[in-house]
């Protein structure tokens, strides 16, 4: 799911979810809820199942948390008793263009779903569309570091990245980055562009993209936003499914390792969901061990050079997950409504950048370098004091704002 949903506890899924039923208890009729196409449609549906009793007796449990969709479990009871037949209903929410194209989400989950890569499409209607319900539980932030499940996400990222998508193959990254740049400083005022830095921003994706496109990098289907809450587990069968395709595109995949790895700072099923912990990203030996299995999932074994080489292209490719997501916390904090606080989520993600920056691009910056960047600080004064003797006080209000020595990864 993306993390809109997921930060407002994570339970929206395409698979199995947790199901919050105190609605169902107080009598509300949530099937007014589904638009006429969509009830058709379920209807058509289950007079096709011999084992359901009744097409027209279906019962809608909303799922709780989703705030880009609507999303709504429906049940039919069999002839099996306590058993039940089970579709997912999601209504697409408004607003969602800013972040992605909807069109674009819905060709990539029909082919998804078409080479059996995740839940299977049952149909379309204007509005949205009606899904598998998988039986199978969504991670939970812990479960990403154990190490039996991490090789479970390794190996299937490399089938998902294998993928032979319709359409365009270019990288999107760099586009993506920009056009959130453009709505963020739409939308905050000159004042908070400025404590923000936005107002240079577009020199560092340009510099991020010249230095990490120097060396040839495999490019793949990427998902682009692999937290906790986009993979399922089965456990009778041990194996994942990587779900909801909003942000995939086509991307180097050394990003999207690097995305999951920075996902690995973040619980939103927290008291403070917006706050980060880099202590909690992957240590080198659990990066080791991640890519290797990455790239011997498809029968090779990786030389020593293979796996440090995408490894250093992993930590460098952090840099830009860390900027995207500060630009979607900050648009974020303006077009969404839930109690989260997002400002504060961007700022701890434009600090790491500051603070790991000089360090990841220099000549000697690797993924085996452990060492504890304090570089941030000083990123910032250069660029500021570029500016008139009056950027003196700016320099101590962007270092108060980032919080600049307070967050401190071990990566």
């Amino acid at each position: 799911m993306n993390k809109a949903e997921d930060l407002a506890n994570n339970i929206e899924s395409s698979a199995t979810q947790i199901v919050v039923e105190n609605d169902v208890n107080n009598k509300v009729n949530y099937l007014d809820y589904l638009p006429d196409e969509a009830k058709e449609i379920l209807k058509s549906l289950a007079n096709k199942w011999e084992n359901v009793l009744d097409a027209n007796e279906l019962e809608v449990i909303p799922l709780k948390g989703a705030m880009t969709n609507e999303v709504f479990q429906i049940k039919w009871q069999t002839t099996e008793g306590e058993m039940s037949r089970k579709v997912l209903v999601r209504i697409y929410g408004e607003g969602t263009d800013i972040f992605f194209d909807r069109e674009n989400e819905i060709r990539t989950f029909a082919f998804i779903s078409k080479n059996g890569q995740g839940p299977r499409l049952l149909g379309r209607f204007a509005q949205g569309r009606l899904e598998e319900f998988i039986r199978a539980r969504t991670l939970s932030a812990p479960d990403m570091r154990d190490p039996s499940i991490s090789a479970l996400i390794a190996s299937k990222m490399k089938e998902f990245h294998d993928l032979d998508m319709p359409g365009s193959k270019n990288v999107y990254l760099w586009e993506r980055l920009r056009d959130w740049l453009i709505e963020a400083r739409r939308l905050l005022s000159p004042e908070e562009v400025e404590m923000f830095h936005l107002n240079t921003m577009d020199k560092e994706i340009s510099l991020l993209e010249k230095e990490l496109s120097i060396t040839p990098q495999r490019i793949g289907f990427c998902h682009n936003d692999l937290q906790y809450g986009n993979i399922m587990l089965d456990e009778v069968t041990n194996s994942v499914t990587i779900i909801d395709y909003e942000y995939a595109s086509y991307n180097p995949v050394a990003y999207d390792i690097a995305n999951h790895f920075s996902e690995m700072a973040a619980n939103y099923h927290t008291e403070t969901p917006h706050i980060l912990d880099y202590s909690k990203y992957p240590d080198l030996e659990e990066r080791q061990r991640f890519v290797h299995t990455y790239l011997s999932s498809s029968g090779e074994q990786p030389s020593d050079n293979e796996v440090q080489k995408l490894l250093d292209e992993i930590e460098k490719y952090t840099l830009a997950s860390h900027l995207l997501w500060g630009l979607w916390g900050i648009v974020s904090e303006h077009v969404n409504k839930i109690d989260f606080d997002y400002k504060e989520y961007a700022k701890q993600r434009f600090q790491e950048y500051w603070s790991r920056k000089n360090h990841l691009l220099s000549p000697n910056g690797s993924s085996h370098d452990n060492v504890i960047d304090g570089n941030g600080e000083e990123a910032l004064e250069s660029i500021v004091n570029k500016k008139s003797a009056k950027s003196t006080p700016i320099s101590r209000k962007l270092k108060k704002f980032f919080g600049l020595g307070l967050f401190r990864s071990k990566h």
